[in-house]
């Protein structure tokens, strides 16, 4: 979100706590509601332009529905197949707990300080504030490691979608060049419209193309399994477990396709209805699950097809010379540079609000503007270089899944929850708190495990030239 959508800044705002408590008086003056226990933070958020929760749910697909599933096959054939179909689904509900006890710990943490609002990072350094002794100390650093991670996580996102529209875009061209271009000069190609389109600044402009985005998925998903249900093989022809050391590899490519931390913050803090998030019904739920089952469903039937010649995106087995193929690899490509918009503004607005705008108070709002507009750019020029350094679309889906997912998606979250219920209801002599530990091991194994395997088969890929 933008200053022009929230004037409490929902992932990397530079409110702490202490200043939305001052700006809280100052619209609150409600005192006595406030000294009691039935504060509800959701009452006094200020959110200009509000999403519905048929908004929300579009965006929430859209999020997760991004290059990532086209990934799922390759992932499959990591896991093996009847490993990956339950490993899927475990991680799937793995990620959306571990959701819900994110957005359900910051209530509390808001509901405690009586604030309307609390950032990311800002939620870390109250848990470590609130928790046990021993992270006393990490507090003051703990915006800024959530800040890295959040940044290193949205901005990986956005080389991955870079390397997967630049690599489509080449598949289609070969067909129609005698002499094939290079991938860097598509990326080169493409460089101008994803700056223009990291260029809208408020969330509810997107919200059309979003629309677009998804309807142009779910086409793209029919073609998919048309052309997967063309002669599929034996499904006995396909392990039903992979190799062990392959597994970290699928891990972090199915926690980089299910996991949507930092624009599931967004979202649910700019709802009309946030307590409509976290229903039984509700949006989350909805949303994660039928994302699962889709992501599960791709995964195993690309594998079951392609088998050991899938690719690292399912498009690229398409029988390119066939007119049908060609159109739903174009399009699909425009639905993920959509999702670039999405995407791109969650690193914008932390660095900007963070760590550029606090710096500017003596500056005209014209300059302001001109200083955002440069920060996008810079964020596109970053991405694109990053694209084109390593343009290995698989391994690099796995490294950002486990190095940043596992720590924000699952780590994070615990500790947060374990923080804000300390003491009273979360203890060693509780199941909460020992929940939580568990929680946060497989956090750290995921990352360190996942993000070793990823970085030493990027590192072979690139010493071989294979890529």
């Amino acid at each position: 979100m933008t200053q022009e959508t929230l004037k409490l800044e929902p992932i990397g705002g530079n409110k702490d706590a202490s200043e939305a408590s001052t700006l809280l008086e100052k619209r609150d003056p409600n005192k006595a509601e406030r000294a009691s226990d039935d504060y509800d933070p959701h009452v006094y958020r200020e959110v200009e332009a509000p999403t519905t929760n048929a908004e929300t749910l579009i965006h929430l697909l859209k999020g997760c529905l991004g290059t990532g599933i086209l990934a799922m096959p390759e992932a499959f054939l990591l896991s093996g197949m009847i490993n990956g179909i339950i490993s899927t689904f475990l991680i799937g509900i793995l990620c959306a707990y571990c959701l819900h006890v994110l957005v359900k710990a910051q209530y509390i943490q808001c509901k405690k300080l009586k604030v309307a609002l609390l950032t990311y990072p800002d939620s870390m350094k109250v848990a470590c504030e609130m928790g046990p002794q021993c992270l006393r100390g990490f507090a003051p650093y703990a915006p800024g490691l959530t800040n890295f991670f959040l940044i290193f996580y949205q901005m990986g996102i956005c080389c991955v979608y870079v390397v997967f529209v630049g690599k489509n875009l080449k598949y289609v061209g070969d067909v129609y060049t005698s002499s094939p271009w290079s991938l860097y000069l598509y990326m080169v190609l493409i460089f101008v419209p994803f700056v223009l389109i990291l260029c809208i600044k408020n969330l509810k402009l997107l919200a059309p193309f979003s629309v677009l985005a998804n309807v142009i998925t779910l086409i793209t998903f029919g073609v998919v399994c048309w052309y997967i249900f063309r002669g599929l093989p034996d499904f006995s022809d396909r392990p039903a477990v992979g190799a062990v050391a392959d597994y970290p590899l699928y891990f972090g490519t199915t926690l980089f396709s299910l996991q949507a931390v930092g624009v599931v913050i967004t979202l649910e803090n700019n709802m009309a209805t946030p307590k409509n998030f976290r229903e039984p019904c509700g949006v989350l739920n909805v949303g994660m699950s039928l994302v699962t089952v889709i992501y599960v469903g791709m995964g195993m039937m690309g594998y079951w097809k392609y088998g050991d010649q899938i690719e690292s995106s399912i498009t690229m087995n398409f029988p390119i010379k066939e007119l049908l193929a060609q159109i739903i690899i174009i399009s699909y490509s425009i639905a993920i540079y959509i999702s670039y918009g999405l995407q791109g503004y969650v690193p914008v607005q932390i660095v900007w609000t963070n760590y550029i705008v606090k710096r500017l108070d003596n500056t005209s709002e014209k300059m302001k503007t001109c200083y955002e507009y440069l920060l996008r750019i810079a964020c596109v020029v970053i991405t694109f270089v990053l694209a084109m350094t390593v343009p290995l679309l698989g391994l690099f889906i796995s490294l950002v899944g486990s190095f940043c997912l596992s720590a924000l998606g699952i780590a994070f979250p615990a500790i947060i929850e374990l923080c804000a219920n300390w003491p009273e209801n979360s203890n060693p002599k509780t199941l909460l708190f020992w929940k939580d530990m568990l929680l946060i091991v497989i956090g750290v194994v995921g990352l360190s495990a996942g993000s070793y395997s990823a970085i030493y088969a990027i590192a072979q890929k690139l010493a071989s030239g294979n890529y």
